[in-house]
C-alpha cells in the first residue's frame, strides 16, 4: 500500500445491531451506505457489554481483566497502561490522532495519548459532528486516527416525535409486545435516526475532502440495546454489535462476513493493514485473512466478561457458532443485580412482574441453533453433557491463559470507585465509594 491510510474510528452507544444493515426496521440508510460500500461482519461481537470495558477491548486488543477495565472509567476505573491504547502504536507509525466526542476509558481524556482532545459542550450528534466536519476540512499530508463518539443511542432516549409511532414497532424478541416496550423501543428508533444522522454528514464530509478512497472507517457500537436481557449481559443481544469497516487493504465491495469475530480483533488489523508490528500484549486475530479471501474463519470461538457495569456482578462466557456457556461467579446473589440495567419503561414492567426474584443459574447453555434467544437453558439436560463439559473446559483455559483474576476469587474494585450495592434498583441510585 503506497500511502498509509487514514483512520476513523467512529461509535455509538448501545446500539447493538438494530441498525438498518442487520435486517431491523430501522431507518438508518447512511449506516445502510457505509455497509452497501465497505465489508458488513454479522456475527461481531463485543468482549464486555458495558461502556467502558467493551471501548477498551477494541482499543488494547486485550480483554478486559488483561487491560484492567473492569468496570466504569467515569466511576474510577482505569486501564492498566494507557500506553497500550492504539494511538500510541500508530504515533511510532506515524500517524496523527484525534478525539472528538464520547470515549468513555477515563475520567480525564488527556490521559489517553491523543494528540488533540476537542473539548464540546455535549457528545450528541449536533456538536460532534461540527468538529468533525471542521477538523476534516483541515487535514494535512500526515495519516490521522479520529475517534468520533456520539451519544447516540445511550438512554435517555429522545421522544418519539409522534406517539403513534409506536404503534408500528416490534421490542426486541426477549421482550413482550406491550405499549410500553413499543414505546421504549419507537424512542430507542428516533435516537437511533439522529446517530445515523451524524455518521452520514461525516461520510459525506470525507467525500467533499477526498478523503473516502484512502480512510479506513471503523463503525460500530460498544454493545447491545439499553434493554432488559441485552446491555451487561452475556446473551446474544448484549454481546452483539454493528460493525462495519470499509476502505483501503479490501474493505469494499458491499460484503457480508459471517465468521465470528470480536472487538479485540480489530487492532491487530489496523497492525497488518498499516504493515506495523503487532505489539506482544494483544490477544486478538486479524480480520484481513476474512476480507482477502485467504480464510473462511479466524477463531472458533469468542470469549466475554462482566465484573462490574454499576455494581458487581462477575459471569464468563465463551460462544461458539453452535453453543454459548454462560457462569456466573457469584453465590451470593443468585437473582438479578437490578442495578445493571438501565431504568425505562421496559425495566418498569418487567419489574412490575418480578424481575428481582427470578433466579439466575450459576451455569448456563444454550443451543443456538435451535435456540438463537437463549431461552431454553440445557445446562442441566443429559443429552448436552459433552457440550457442557467441552464448554467449561473452554471456559476455563481461557480464564487460565489470559490469568483471569476471578479464579483467585472476588474481584474488588480500586480505592476510590463508586459502585452501587447489588440491592439497589436503579443506577441513578446514590452509589458508594470504595476505601
Amino acid at each position: 500500500m503506497p500511502d498509509l491510510p487514514n483512520i476513523l474510528y467512529i461509535h455509538s452507544h448501545d446500539t447493538g445491531r438494530w441498525v438498518r444493515p442487520y435486517g431491523h426496521s430501522v431507518r438508518t440508510p447512511n449506516i445502510q451506505r457505509l455497509a452497501e460500500e465497505g465489508v458488513l461482519f454479522r456475527q461481531a461481537f463485543c468482549a464486555a457489554p458495558t461502556c467502558s470495558g467493551s471501548r477498551a477491548c477494541l482499543l488494547t486488543g486485550q480483554y478486559a481483566h488483561s487491560n484492567g477495565m473492569v468496570g466504569l472509567a467515569h466511576r474510577g476505573f482505569e486501564l492498566n497502561d494507557y500506553r497500550q491504547h492504539i494511538v500510541h502504536m500508530l504515533r511510532e507509525n506515524g500517524y496523527w490522532s484525534a478525539l472528538i466526542g464520547e470515549q468513555h476509558i477515563s475520567k480525564k481524556p488527556g490521559v489517553i495519548g491523543y494528540d488533540e482532545v476537542f473539548k464540546i459542550p455535549s457528545t450528541r450528534t449536533d456538536d460532534v459532528v461540527p468538529v468533525t466536519l471542521d477538523l476534516l476540512e483541515k487535514t494535512g499530508d500526515r495519516p490521522f486516527f479520529l475517534s468520533v463518539g456520539f451519544f447516540e443511542t445511550h438512554r435517555e432516549f429522545f421522544r418519539p416525535s409522534s406517539p403513534k409511532k409506536a404503534n408500528y414497532v416490534i421490542p426486541p424478541p426477549n421482550l413482550p409486545d406491550t405499549p410500553e416496550t413499543r414505546l421504549d423501543m419507537a424512542a430507542f428508533q428516533e435516537s437511533a435516526r439522529s446517530l445515523d444522522r451524524g455518521v452520514g454528514a461525516v461520510l459525506d464530509a470525507l467525500d467533499a475532502e477526498g478523503l473516502s478512497e484512502n480512510t479506513l472507517v471503523i463503525c460500530t457500537t460498544d454493545h447491545g440495546l439499553a434493554f432488559p436481557g441485552a446491555k451487561a449481559t452475556l446473551h446474544d443481544r448484549g454481546l452483539g454489535v454493528m460493525l462495519i469497516m470499509r476502505g483501503p487493504g479490501g474493505f469494499a465491495g458491499g460484503r457480508a462476513v459471517d465468521a465470528l469475530v470480536s472487538h479485540i480483533d480489530i487492532f491487530p488489523t489496523v497492525c497488518d493493514l498499516i504493515g506495523a508490528e503487532r505489539p506482544p500484549y494483544l490477544q486478538g486475530e486479524s480480520l484481513l485473512p476474512l476480507v482477502n479471501g485467504e480464510a473462511n474463519e479466524v477463531r472458533e470461538a469468542i470469549f466475554a466478561e462482566k465484573t462490574y457495569h454499576v455494581a458487581y456482578e462477575p459471569e464468563r462466557c465463551v460462544r461458539t457458532r453452535r453453543h454459548k456457556y454462560i457462569r456466573r461467579f457469584d453465590d451470593e446473589h443468585p437473582t438479578p443485580v437490578l442495578a445493571n440495567i438501565d431504568d425505562g419503561p421496559s425495566k418498569d414492567l418487567v419489574l412490575s412482574n418480578g424481575l428481582a426474584d427470578r433466579p439466575i443459574p450459576e451455569e448456563r447453555l444454550f443451543d443456538l441453533l435451535y435456540d438463537p434467544n437463549e431461552a431454553n437453558d440445557l445446562a442441566g439436560d443429559p443429552a448436552y453433557a459433552d457440550v457442557l463439559q467441552e464448554m467449561r473446559s473452554r471456559l476455563e483455559t481461557w480464564m487460565v491463559e489470559t490469568d483471569d483474576p476471578l479464579l483467585r476469587g472476588p474481584v474488588p474494585a480500586p480505592a476510590g470507585a463508586e459502585i452501587n450495592t447489588r440491592d439497589q434498583l436503579s443506577p441513578n441510585d446514590p452509589p458508594v465509594t470504595v476505601t
